[in-house]
């Protein structure tokens, strides 16, 4: 059990780790509110800086509990899931030849077989339901004429034994449902057709931008760097928070923040909406955006006695905004860049490089975030990687873009770029960003729909003269990292080192550092 410490009565929470269902995938289509559209902007008319959002206003929401709950089925345990969503499993089953396929190119654990199976029993006991329930309701009909008292009696008794039979098969209903939901929830995302097959070896170069700078003089790397010119205090954060946590000190902290408020006038002039995010969220957000809050191997920090976590990406918060909810087709595409702090337990991740600020549990990071109609998903996808790029040209890095094998994709992923920089004190590239398409893998999970403009011009004179709205769609959602900083600090400090200790900071920070150069060794004593 988590202790509790007690300040003035508030009590504080302990983060503890514990398994819950795994997280669902791309062909979930949420059982959403009752919801609706503001539909009455123009295409064309101008759009307010911040897009309103359309909320839902009914309280038929997606079912959902703070815990998972199990209940048993036969000899078997089924796990109630968290949430429920509306799944297609009969475009599973008319496409699982491709299903399979990508299930395999993924190398997911994923079982079709098994889904099919659930899918085609819980078919066959909906069916005998629908049955029982023409015969409950034929029986009520004969009750409600003239009938001899031992006619009536026998009705009565074949009421009971239906109502008897049918709430055992609406259970049984319920659970395959439940086991149906839990087993599909492993099936990923489809890929796009030009993904390089196979493991993260077998990811492509898209780009490649400058050289690694060579040194006329001994290299440091950016531990060395930062103790001498006091930027880190590694060892403080450990005996306060433990390993893996820093404090920014003097030039470091106006580094972060120079780095922040640049990224951030960058992307508003390119039409983005700047954020700051909740940093705890629910659980089931967690899930809907891909994510695994739980379990041996999670990234996720969750609150111990409640449905909350900690995020590890503004991604999470951002995708919940406009959970459950009817845009106008006017409003898209919705561009967000959100900067919030992330928490990362990081489990797993002996071996790797570890050292200094390079992978730690708590980080600064700004976000994009796009919303925007399936046909137009790949071209913002290019948008957001080209933006990426120019952020890191202007720095002077030198850096590769990669086009991200199958196998490395993240189940919500459709395609995923990274973008790896030369970092001299790893020698080696690391990656400092990454652009991601998950089409409507998360909008159909989270609820997030838009209404297309166009609309059929026919009325109908008997049912009020109101007009045929067109069908709503999934929007389709994208995600990219503007700006890592701890990343971004190593970068900076070890390419702009100079031969007398001091860093050049680039150029087009300096306006967000009060007009700073140079970044001077501290002289003591």
């Amino acid at each position: 059990m988590g202790l509790h410490s007690y300040f003035g009565g508030t009590t504080i929470q302990t983060l503890k780790m514990a398994a819950v269902p795994a997280y669902s995938r791309f062909i979930f289509r949420p059982i959403s509110r009752t919801l609706v559209a503001l539909d009455s902007l123009p295409r064309h008319s101008p759009r307010p800086p911040f897009p309103i959002l359309v909320r839902a206003l009914s309280t038929a929401a997606a079912v959902q509990t703070t815990a998972p709950s199990t209940e048993s089925m036969g000899t078997a345990t089924v796990a109630k899931p968290q949430w429920k969503a509306a799944i297609d499993f009969k475009w599973i089953r008319d496409n699982r030849e491709a299903v399979a396929e990508n299930i395999r190119k993924r190398n997911s654990k994923a079982s079709l077989e098994l889904v099919l199976e659930l899918y085609e029993k819980m078919l066959a006991v909906q069916k005998e339901v629908e049955k029982l329930r023409g015969e409950r309701n034929a029986v009520a009909n004969k009750m409600k004429g003239k009938l001899e008292p031992s006619e009536r009696q026998k009705f009565i008794e074949a009421g009971k034994n239906l109502k008897e039979a049918l709430t055992s098969l609406e259970e049984d209903l319920v659970k395959l449902s439940d086991e149906l939901q839990q087993e599909a929830q492993s099936i990923p995302n489809m890929t796009h057709p030009d993904v390089p097959i196979g493991g993260e070896d077998s990811s492509a170069v898209r780009k490649m931008v400058g050289s690694p700078r060579e040194f006329s003089f001994p290299m440091k790397d950016h531990l060395q760097l930062g103790k001498e010119l006091d930027l880190f205090d590694f060892d403080a954060a450990a005996e306060v928070s433990g390993s893996k946590f820093y404090y920014l000190k003097n030039e470091a902290v106006l580094l972060e923040m120079a780095l922040v408020n640049w990224t951030l006038s960058q992307v508003m002039q390119k039409g983005f909406t700047p954020l700051i995010t909740p940093e705890i969220v629910r659980s089931s957000i967690v899930e809907k955006c891909g994510f695994q809050p739980r379990g041996d191997n999670t990234q996720v920090y969750s609150i111990e006695g409640s449905d909350q976590c900690l995020i590890g990406t503004a991604e999470i918060p951002v995708g919940g905004i406009h959970m459950d909810s009817i845009l106008a087709e006017s409003v898209l595409p919705l561009k967000y860049a959100a900067f919030s702090h992330c928490f990362r337990t990081e489990a797993g991740a002996a071996g790797l490089a570890t050292r200094g600020l390079y992978r730690v549990h708590q980080f600064s990071k700004v976000e994009m975030f796009v919303l925007c109609r399936p046909e137009e998903s790949d071209a913002y996808h290019e948008e957001l990687i080209r933006i990426e790029e120019d952020f890191f040209s202007s720095l002077g890095l030198h850096y590769k873009t990669l086009d991200m094998a199958s196998e490395d994709l993240g189940a919500p992923a459709y395609r995923k770029f990274d973008v790896e920089a030369w970092m001299p004190g790893l020698g080696r590239y690391g990656e400092i960003s990454s652009a991601s398409n998950c089409t409507d893998y998360q909008s159909r999970r989270l609820g997030i729909r838009y209404r297309p403009a166009e609309f059929a011009a026919s009325t109908n004179p008997k049912k009020g003269g109101k007009s045929n709205l067109a069908p709503t769609k999934f929007v389709h959602t994208l995600n990219a990292t503007a700006c890592a900083i701890p990343r971004m600090i190593i970068c900076i400090l070890e390419n702009n080192q100079q031969e007398d200790g001091s860093v050049i900071i680039p150029e087009p920070l300096r306006p967000f550092m009060g007009g700073m150069e140079l970044i001077l060794p501290k002289h003591t004593g």
